[in-house]
């Protein structure tokens, strides 16, 4: 079998189409960032990436480790650089041309003046975007809210003691799975 590093990097690579599910504290963000970043250093756009979370503790934390990671490189002095890029994919730090290092470095400042930045957002905020982009055919009223905690909470509870007040009165099939 494959060592969890050796899956990480297969993972990680731009050029698959992969599913990772695995515990918490097991590298996914790690691995993640790792893919990012290689789509980066492959000459994809900032702007035409998207990550989707399902917190937005895991957005941002994701985006806070792949600002450090590319703040890092920005800074590392050629050998540190070509350990950490090589640790990528498994190839060979010898392997990699000046040219290739300065482009790492220039990551971070071309993530940072991306127009709205890196797309981190949760799985909420990416269907949201999507209904208001499309929401006739979503057959959602164009003009739509998303209700906040507090009004989904309360709606719950007026539902709630709807059916409680309609079980109360004695009455079918209601009163009785109450």
């Amino acid at each position: 079998g494959m060592s969890g590093a050796a899956h990480q990097i297969l993972a990680a690579d731009p050029n698959l189409s992969v599913f990772v599910t695995a515990n918490a504290g097991s590298g996914k963000t790690t691995t993640l960032v790792s893919r990012v970043a290689r789509l980066l250093l492959g000459g994809a756009g900032a702007s035409a990436i998207l990550c989707v979370t399902y917190t937005k503790a895991a957005a941002a934390e994701m985006q806070a480790r792949l600002f450090e990671t590319l703040g890092k490189w920005a800074v590392m002095d050629d050998a540190a650089l070509s350990a950490e890029l090589a640790k990528l994919d498994a190839s060979d730090p010898a392997g990699l041309n000046p040219a290739r290092l300065s482009e790492a470095r220039r990551l971070f400042a071309r993530a940072l003046e991306t127009p709205g930045g890196l797309k981190i957002q949760t799985i909420h905020a990416f269907c949201e975007k999507l209904l208001r982009r499309f929401p006739l055919e979503a057959g959602v009223s164009p003009g739509f809210r998303v209700m906040d905690d507090a009004a989904s909470a309360a709606s719950a509870d007026a539902a709630r003691k709807a059916v409680a007040r309609h079980a109360f009165k004695g009455e079918g099939l209601v009163a009785g799975a109450y």
